[in-house]
């Protein structure tokens, strides 16, 4: 009956998100790539913005409302022209490619179930704690300890699981429509719908993306690798609609708004793209109107306003609260000593140049290849490019952006992070993922204007300078779509690596001990766990096994043991209520046995005292 409830809804969830795209490609007349992430978007910020004020079921249940009523308003639009003789519904080529590739991962995405370590320790348990109150975490969430972390994807990824159901696989899927939805808007870019080979090409050099988004991939909820691509949906409206800076001010208001809160960062990728806005205004001899002027204002205001909306709640809701970089608040204000920071300062150059890494790697790549490329377009194809100029920005860019995490380090993160710069790997792709993805980009146009003729200045038949020229498109188109099909292959082999080897994992271990508790009313579980395993891969004395268990327990008090202490058992058993037995060990089943008399196996154990003796029962 559940799962009939949750077919029902997922579906007018759908019919409902389809009712706002209609109604969006009706009202604005744009493009049909920029409408999912514009609907997204949007969709994100309302529902974010009910959380603030304390409606968050409330404006999802509107938002739903609201989008049926727009489809079914859309299909009486409909059937009233199909009477006429007008309008159909019809997909080129590139669409039923990407939607069948979109669909395939999405499948996939489906079948698949949380490991990173960020999952547990915020992304997901946020996501569950706004499922299991409906509602923003609060001081009072003893189970959120970071509770910085604006919320633009959770309230996305609650959106869509509040009706289609809060499993795993639902807030990886509702992400995966972030994603995709960003992928999609980049072939926006393209004008000449016709020249397949532009598509190819982009299918190809957006592909390779994924490679700088291995450590996380898209079968985790972490939101590094959605900053860059959001900020080049961005930079594809913009491009596109350059010349009606009015109508790409309305595209990117609510892409934008996104970006400031999907991460604290996410006001720099918003700022890049922002400043782009910015420079194909003055560029495109529309400074003398006003109106635009005023409306690029409005749309970077409108964009901080998400933004300013979550200072402004840390600031009164959380004053006084500690969260990330403020629990080690002293030792900040001490600051760290001129050793330290030249330590700090040496190995981050050292990793900012080994070439051995994956940014760094992609950074040279990329950075080769576009000169190659300029050069041979100057020399062979006689036309000056403009991917040599956007070369130079994107640098500028990336040092900026680096300049920025080393900043990070030797300010603001705690010493014993920063000194062996935690979190850089996933910072610093984020940047090399802009860097490439907006020379892909850029080659894209440049490839389009080196075109003989425009589309529409001569029949098909006859829009190639030459049978050669027509020949090299055509092994170009073939060769893009290899390699393509190859990269995207790699992701999706590794993804379904990924999904089978599952059950081998941590949180698969601890999920078969504890199931997935939900409590009606998000009323957490106070009692107090005691986890007990093995230290493989540093999985309790980094708390991994601990978050996994408070966020399969749905329990803020859960502490994690690898090792009995024969002369304390007693002492640490009396502190806990329930013992969670992860993994077992020949020590520990011995002294359990001598001590309590029970065989040790995985499961839940009650304690409980009889007199002067600890008790453990199996629950």
């Amino acid at each position: 009956m559940l799962f009939l409830l949750q077919l029902v809804m997922g579906i007018l969830l759908i019919v409902s998100m389809v009712g706002y795209m209609q109604f969006v490609r009706k009202v604005m007349s744009i493009r049909w790539e920029f409408i999912p992430i514009f609907v997204f978007s949007a969709i994100a910020c309302i529902v974010y913005f009910a959380g603030l004020a304390g409606q968050l079921f409330p404006g999802s249940i509107i938002l739903l409302m609201g989008g049926l009523l727009l489809f079914r308003g859309g299909v009486i639009r409909a059937l009233y022209q199909s009477k006429r003789g007008a309008g159909s519904l019809s997909f080129s080529l590139f669409q039923l490619s990407f939607l069948s590739g979109v669909f395939i991962f999405l499948i996939i995405l489906f079948q698949t179930e949380l490991t990173h370590y960020d999952n547990f320790s915020h992304w997901a348990i946020v996501v569950k704690d706004m499922l299991s109150t409906n509602a923003f975490p609060t001081p009072d969430s003893d189970l959120i300890e970071f509770k910085n972390y604006p919320l633009g994807t959770s309230s996305f990824i609650y959106y869509i699981c509040r009706f289609m159901g809060h499993g795993q696989p639902i807030m990886l899927l509702a992400q995966g429509l972030l994603i995709f939805s960003c992928f999609y808007a980049m072939f926006g870019i393209v004008s000449e719908k016709k020249r397949f080979l532009l598509y190819a090409f982009l299918g190809f050099g957006l592909s390779t993306l994924s490679f700088f988004n291995l450590t996380i991939r898209i079968t985790n909820l972490l939101v590094d690798f959605l900053l860059p691509i959001y900020a080049l949906a961005m930079i594809a409206a913009i491009y596109q609609y350059r010349h009606d800076i009015m109508r790409a001010c309305l595209i990117i208001l609510p892409l934008a708004g996104m970006l400031t809160i999907i991460k604290s960062t996410g006001i720099i990728f918003a700022a890049i793209g922002l400043i782009f806005l910015v420079y194909m205004w003055l560029a495109h001899k529309q400074r003398s109107n006003w109106k635009v002027g005023l409306a690029v204002l409005g749309t970077i205001a409108g964009s901080l306003l998400p933004y300013f909306s979550w200072s402004w709640r840390m600031a009164t809701v959380f004053h006084g609260v500690n969260n990330k970089f403020e629990g080690a608040s002293a030792a900040l204000k001490a600051g760290k000593t001129a050793e330290q920071k030249w330590e700090i300062l040496v190995l981050f150059l050292k990793s900012s140049v080994d070439i051995t890494t994956r940014p760094v790697l992609g950074l040279v790549i990329f950075q080769i290849a576009a000169i190659a490329a300029s050069i041979v377009a100057y020399v062979v194809l006689k036309k000056k490019w403009n991917l040599w100029k956007v070369l130079i920005a994107l640098d500028v860019v990336v040092i900026l952006y680096y300049a920025g995490i080393l900043a990070l380090y030797l300010f603001s993160m705690p010493l014993d992070e920063a000194i062996r710069l935690a979190g850089y790997e996933r910072y610093a792709s984020s940047i090399v993922v802009l860097f490439a993805g907006g020379l892909v980009l850029c080659a894209a146009v440049d490839i389009e204007r080196t075109f003989h003729y425009r589309i529409g200045e001569v029949p098909d038949h006859q829009a190639f300078k030459s049978v050669q020229s027509k020949r090299r498109y055509q092994q170009g188109i073939i060769a893009c779509t290899a390699l393509a099909a190859t990269t995207l292959l790699s992701e999706y082999n590794g993804m379904i690596s990924i999904t089978k080897t599952y059950d081998k994992t941590l949180p698969y271990e601890v999920h078969t001990v504890t199931g997935d508790r939900w409590y009606t009313g998000g009323k957490e579980d106070m009692n107090r766990y005691l986890f007990y395993g093995s230290d493989r891969e540093q999985q309790v004395t980094s708390y991994y096994m601990q978050y996994v268990g408070r966020y399969f327990l749905y329990a803020p008090n859960v502490d994690g043991i690898v090792l009995f202490y024969e002369d304390n058992m007693d002492n640490l058993l009396s502190n806990y209520d329930y013992l969670v037995v992860v993994e077992t060990d020949l020590n520990a089943k011995w002294l359990l046995k001598k001590h309590y008399g029970i065989d040790m196996q995985k499961g839940i154990y009650k304690i409980t005292r009889s007199g002067d003796q600890i008790v453990l029962t199996l629950t």
